[in-house]
């Protein structure tokens, strides 16, 4: 097992790893920015390494920077928690280079997943279902609009190095296609640093459900159940339960353990999300790999009672799948997690400015997961998520009530927050039902839009 694991991460992300090294007795490390020094978890670590400014590529994207505090803290593994630099080929790979592990999958895992169409095509080769789509769209501008017909209006065009919906734009004609092929394409260079884009086939109104897996360095693969991640605003996740809502339990198991046979196959390792559509038939259809932990894997870690960061750190250490897990998971009860954000509750736009009053809900069955404080400040640098709100109940409709119960009672001030838009989802009569679907949550924010809101989170 590792001696000292230094966190590449911020926010709530590095609290919530930095729990788990203290539970497993790990020394821990924490980067830290300028705009970051007075977080809580930051004065928690037993080493704390200020990398650089603000900006984020000065600091949590500095390779340079973060190799230079692996060099002084003298960890033998880090782990890159999610976004930044977490799904980064080059960065696992000056991980290694310095001789310590780097606590997700292989460098070759990122890479081949993390370019969607090549990920896209490897897991067909071995019979994973696909929506139609293109390859990398070539060639001048008449050819791209030839393979967006050959794929068939509706289409979504979506940079191939993406991620977190930058840059996914919906097409229904030849004229919207032409403009957002030439929108995408310029977002994709200016946000991923490649201008590669595809399509696939728009599915209206479906389903966005991901199964979670772990694996090890040994071949053996296994899936810990399902999320559904179906509520968004602007193709980013907001609301995240477990179980799906309405679909068979069946198709659940049979899916995901087609997904851990092929992962299995191809010797995939460590952690990963496979992020499927559901149709509204009912059909599954693969979206992309996610080679990392993901924001909303409290969700999983409630129905399961499985910790998966220290599951992470232990598999990325070498042990086995069977020490690491029981022979048999069973799932209980219903868990929901709302992401709760520092921004106008109307446009969705970041609300940077003090915490004035942030007094997060304690209650039974109530998680939060945070790395701020009441004090600090909410700077404009970096993605404006406050905290994760996870509950977990016996029922569905008493995860819902929990939810509702806990977000009323999160107390915020100095910055405005989406509190009213995830209650308003809540309380519809499509989400209390389990209808749930990729465009619920604008159909609801435009409803919220045209209501008065409060300047203030709860």
């Amino acid at each position: 097992m590792f001696n000292k694991v230094l966190i590449a991460n911020r926010g709530a992300i590095a609290a919530r790893v930095l729990r788990a090294l203290r539970q497993m007795k790990i020394a821990s490390v924490v980067v830290y920015s300028e705009a970051d020094r007075d977080l809580p978890y930051v004065a928690q670590a037993d080493e704390a390494i200020c990398i650089c400014e603000a900006a984020p590529a000065a600091s949590y994207l500095n390779v340079d920077a973060i190799a230079a505090a692996i060099r002084e803290s003298r960890a033998d593994a880090v782990h890159p928690g999610y976004g930044f630099l977490s799904e980064n080929p080059e960065f696992a790979e000056a991980v290694c280079a310095l001789g310590a592990t780097f606590i997700g999958p292989d460098a070759r895992w990122l890479r081949a997943m993390g370019h969607k169409t090549q990920a896209r095509e490897l897991m067909a080769r071995h019979g994973m279902p696909l929506n139609p789509s293109s390859g990398v769209l070539t060639g001048d501008a008449d050819a791209q609009l030839d393979a967006v017909r050959r794929v068939g209006f509706p289409v979504l065009v979506k940079p191939a190095a993406g991620g977190g919906g930058i840059g996914m734009l919906p097409a229904r004609n030849d004229a919207e296609a032409r403009d957002a092929l030439e929108r995408a394409r310029s977002m994709a260079q200016r946000s991923f640093g490649n201008a590669d884009i595809y399509v696939e086939r728009l599915i209206e109104r479906p389903r966005h459900v991901e199964f979670q897996l772990l694996a090890d360095r040994h071949g053996n693969v296994r899936h810990l159940y399902e999320r559904d991640c179906s509520v968004q605003r602007r193709h980013q996740k907001v609301i995240e339960e477990s179980p799906a809502p309405h679909l068979p339990r069946a198709l659940i198991d049979e899916t995901g353990t087609h997904i851990a046979r092929i992962l299995a196959e191809l010797g995939y390792d460590v952690i990963g999300t496979a992020e499927m559509l559901v149709a509204p038939d009912g059909s599954f259809s693969f979206l992309e790999m996610n080679t990392r932990l993901q924001v909303e894997h409290a969700v999983t870690e409630a129905i399961t009672g499985v910790d998966l960061v220290q599951a992470q750190i232990r598999l990325a250490a070498g042990e086995r799948l069977d020490a690491v897990l029981p022979a048999q998971i069973a799932t209980s009860g219903h868990a929901i997690e709302v992401r709760v954000y520092a921004e106008d509750p109307r446009r969705f736009f970041p609300s940077p400015g003090p915490l004035t009053v942030f007094r997060p809900p304690v209650a039974k069955g109530v998680r939060v997961e945070t790395g701020y404080a009441e004090g600090n400040r909410v700077t404009p640098f970096y993605d404006p998520m406050l905290a994760k709100v996870i509950v977990h109940a016996p029922t569905r409709d008493a995860a819902i009530t929990q939810m509702a119960d806990a977000l009323e009672a999160f107390d915020v001030e100095g910055v405005k927050t989406n509190i009213p838009f995830a209650l308003a989802v809540l309380r519809s009569d499509a989400f209390q039902t389990g209808d749930v679907h990729t465009q619920l949550g604008a159909e609801l924010a435009a409803q919220t839009s045209a209501r008065p809101v409060a300047e203030s989170a709860a």
